[in-house]
């Protein structure tokens, strides 16, 4: 119950994550500024949620579940209300704290299925949260697109999210179970260190690499530029753009708990990352440069959805990677480095592709290659780290515990398997 309270909150956030990409000319036109200076405010959003993945992270370890998520769930109600304004300074800040409130949902999910579901099925269930994710990210332009298009204001649209915002902190304070084995004192030490542990093992850093390499295709192509992508580089009309763009998410939905499922079922993590890595490489080098006329909608944003689910098991594999009493701060630092990429890359991307069109010598698709071919390479080097992660499924622990609970019949096996090689 407690964490499906939490997984409805993260689906939620990600719907208010990803609405602004189906309003970005009615957003220009209210603050004044150029789509670049709107996607800068948009972007704000990461630099909430980057930062404050750290803080979720130890504070839900210090302080249990019910006195921290909550708090974040206000915190994105407030920041909503705020950007609904249609004042620059309140849009920005309001976004801010969009971000740094939404952290604690998939903070606080993962926190809880740490607490309360076995090692064997953690993988499932945290792509199963993250499925929650995408699809508010998938309402966030399926639903909230068409509420635009029909006349709905965008400022007025803010301020309904808002209030729900709110409703669903009273809603979580009332309903989440109190953590009777949150620790006592220690200050902020007790905040600072766990943290520390985490950033120094580095197959955390390995883990939250790899996962922000896999995530960008998506937070930067398909939720901020993908609607201007399939209207300006492919003639998609804006209606159809906006199904198109939404398909990625639905994908997400699909992909994040069948790898993770599948990987439960494999007690490997690995064999499933580089699998769902390589799908993805080569699927979003169809999107850039594949010919349309062979492959197109919705399958081509599903399957690139579906591969992206990949990006979600080294959540889980910084969780067993670290201590199990670190599990809220693991899932901290993975979210400070994933979207850390998110927030810094972001306005990079943008420049980049506002450079290539005011240059004006290519076309409209090969403005839009130019801009996103670097996510390849980013995919590619995802792929690469791999090699270097710490398998730590089920099935390799299975064979640890028994190689040390019974050395010699595990010797004499693996004896008799090298004769016979």
């Amino acid at each position: 119950m407690a964490w499906l309270l939490v997984a409805v909150y993260y689906l939620y956030q990600y719907a208010l994550r990803s609405a602004p990409s189906v309003m970005m000319p009615q957003l220009s036109g209210a603050f004044g500024v150029t789509a670049l200076g709107a996607a800068s405010i948009v972007g704000m959003f990461y630099y909430g949620y980057s930062p404050f993945s750290l803080v979720a992270g130890a504070a839900v370890d210090r302080f249990g579940a019910k006195k921290t998520i909550p708090v974040g769930a206000a915190l994105v109600g407030i920041g909503a209300l705020l950007f609904g304004t249609g004042n620059t300074a309140a849009a920005t800040a309001g976004r801010f704290l969009q971000g740094a409130g939404g952290v604690f949902a998939l903070v606080g999910a993962v926190y809880l299925v740490t607490k309360n579901f076995p090692t064997s099925c953690a993988a499932s269930f945290i792509g199963a949260t993250q499925m929650f994710g995408m699809a508010g990210g998938s309402l966030g332009q399926f639903g909230v697109g068409p509420l635009i298009k029909n006349g709905l204001a965008w400022g007025q649209f803010w301020i309904y999210a808002g209030v729900l915002g709110l409703a669903i902190s009273v809603t979580l304070f009332l309903f989440l179970p109190k953590d009777l084995t949150t620790p006592k004192g220690g200050g902020i030490l007790s905040i600072i260190v766990p943290l520390g542990k985490v950033f120094r093992n580095p197959q955390s850093i390995l883990c939250g690499l790899i996962s922000g390499l896999l995530f960008v295709p998506t937070t930067i192509f398909g939720m901020t530029w993908g609607v201007r992508f399939l209207q300006e580089a492919r003639g998609r009309e804006y209606d159809a753009s906006v199904m198109l763009a939404a398909t990625v998410p639905l994908g997400w939905m699909i992909g994040c708990p069948l790898l993770g499922f599948i990987s439960d079922k494999l007690g490997r993590r690995k064999p499933v990352i580089l699998g769902g890595t390589l799908m993805l490489l080569g699927v979003f080098a169809w999107v850039l440069f594949g010919n349309a006329e062979i492959l197109r909608g919705p399958a081509v944003g599903i399957l690139m959805g579906i591969a992206s689910g990949a990006a979600m098991l080294p959540y889980t594999v910084i969780k067993e990677t670290n201590p199990p009493e670190l599990g809220g701060s693991a899932t901290g630092v993975i979210n400070f480095i994933n979207f850390t990429f998110s927030a810094v890359l972001g306005p990079v991307f943008g420049s980049r592709l506002v450079k290539v069109l005011e240059a004006g010598d290519k076309t409209g698709l090969e403005q839009y290659q130019a801009g996103f071919q670097p996510l390849l390479y980013g995919i590619l080097g995802a792929l690469v780290l791999t090699f270097f992660l710490k398998e730590t499924g089920t099935a390799v622990a299975g064979d640890v515990a028994r190689k040390q609970s019974e050395p010699e019949a595990f010797n004499e096996r693996a004896e008799r398997e090298k004769i016979s090689l």
